[in-house]
């Protein structure tokens, strides 16, 4: 495993490109006995202010997948994103494997066996083996159920709107539409009233409500202890509780714990699995509550042979995680900002989608690196995002001295500027903006003005 066996005895800061202020991204290449690994690095802020830490759905559904570029697109109007692949899915569903959190809302659950990754409203780490009892009752006692799997698992299921826009097609079942249902948070009782009985599976999903599914030996059941106008109670039970984390994502096994390195967590997770040198993600939280991100690409012989389970705990302890976690692996494991990848994908037909992912959301003013040199006498298109109203000042400094681009009040967008490279030497784009809630931000982006280029 050569360099990749023991951590250095400080960590040192990552250092590579500014992506967004704050957000640094940095590629490494390892050279071990099995040939190079290439780990692609991004490093950000403790997600508070105007920086945060979401969990994203392909699609904003449970139900199926996206690729990590577009669903960060989706997002490009209302922050600058950068963010990494979440849990295993089901291939066939597109379904995350384990818990997924929103706003401190349950998006699916857990029969447990794996770690899960979750951030609570300070933006700490929780790495946890979690599990997720789901149960209903109408006017019998609490029974078993899932919520929001595909069908089969359980013999009911409550399917939310987080889902989709209707439940699985099945036969032979029956479904209770529940409207208002109220929002799906764990440790708590949901009482929601029945507004009709119906059968058939496809059942749509109120926007406000859910539905309560029923399979095989409780189809009866339901028939008898949930009528139409009669009322149902459910209780979605974390262990651990979780109570204030507020964004989760499942995926496995723990890697770091208490700034230690975990070789054998004890995991549902197949020897193949934990062994394989594989492309691999993680998140992990340094002691200052830095949040890392970490992609090892693989699958292309020569440029990276992958890492297994516990090399990537070694490396992410040799980035600075006192607690870390690995995410989804193979073809999945994925790392872009803004829409675009950082990582190289294993799969050769290009980027692979994924069921769910971790994001870093930047609300604060953004500008886009120019090119790193310009020739005097060529033009440059220099630029900046705002995503909320906000007093705007641009400036470019150079050899001559400082001036202003753009200022005043600035709608939610994207100013572009065309500047003519004159004198050379060092410049400085800087972007001061102060948004409609008062929170201020800036940005500086540095280039070089070079001589003027040959032609012929």
């Amino acid at each position: 495993m050569g360099g990749l066996v023991a951590p250095a005895a400080a960590a040192a800061p990552v250092r590579g490109q500014t992506l967004m202020p704050g957000v640094v991204y940095s590629k490494q290449v390892d050279f071990t006995p099995h040939g190079p690994v290439v780990l692609n690095v991004v490093s950000t802020p403790r997600p508070t202010g105007l920086y945060s830490i979401k969990a994203l759905l392909s699609n904003g559904a449970v139900a199926g997948r996206e690729r990590l570029t577009d669903m960060e697109s989706g997002l490009s109007a209302a922050a600058t994103v950068v963010g990494v692949n979440g849990d295993f899915f089901d291939t066939r569903w597109g379904t995350p494997s384990s818990v997924l959190v929103r706003g401190g809302v349950l998006g699916a659950g857990t029969r447990g066996g794996r770690s899960a990754v979750g951030f609570d409203a300070g933006a700490g780490l929780h790495v946890d083996r979690l599990s997720l009892d789901g149960s209903w009752k109408g006017t019998g006692q609490f029974r078993p159920m899932g919520l929001n799997e595909p069908p089969g698992r359980s013999n009911v299921t409550l399917y939310t709107s987080a889902w989709g826009a209707a439940t699985p097609a099945e036969n032979g079942t029956v479904e209770a539409i529940l409207a208002p249902f109220p929002a799906a948070r764990p440790n708590t009782t949901l009482t929601a009233p029945v507004t009709q009985v119906v059968q058939g599976g496809n059942q749509p999903i109120p926007p406000n409500g859910a539905v309560l599914v029923a399979r095989a030996g409780q189809v009866n059941t339901l028939t008898s202890e949930v009528p139409a106008g009669g009322q149902v109670a459910i209780r979605l039970i974390l262990t651990p509780r979780w109570s204030d984390v507020q964004e989760a994502v499942g995926g496995g096994p723990v890697l770091v714990r208490n700034g230690h390195p975990v070789f054998r967590a004890n995991e549902s997770f197949s020897i193949s699995q934990l062994f394989t040198r594989t492309a691999r993600s993680a998140v992990g939280q340094t002691a200052d509550g830095r949040v890392l991100f970490v992609t090892a690409d693989a699958g292309r012989p020569g440029y990276s042979t992958g890492l297994t389970s516990f090399e990537l705990a070694l490396a992410m302890m040799r980035f600075g995680a006192v607690n870390a976690c690995g995410l989804g692996t193979g073809a999945g494991a994925t790392l872009a900002f803004d829409g675009k990848l950082l990582s190289r994908p294993s799969d050769r037909a290009g980027e692979s989608p994924v069921a769910d992912a971790l994001v870093v959301t930047y609300e604060g003013v953004y500008a886009p690196a120019p090119a790193p040199t310009v020739a005097v006498g060529k033009t440059e298109a220099l630029a900046y995002k705002v995503v909320r109203r906000s007093t705007v000042t641009a400036t470019l400094t150079g050899p001559g001295g400082t001036t202003t681009l753009d200022a005043g009040t600035k709608e939610p967008g994207t100013y572009t500027f065309n500047w003519t490279a004159t004198t050379a030497g060092k410049w400085t784009l800087s972007v001061d903006a102060v948004d409609d809630l008062g929170r201020s931000s800036s940005t500086d982006r540095t280039f070089t003005v070079g001589a003027t280029s040959r032609r012929g």
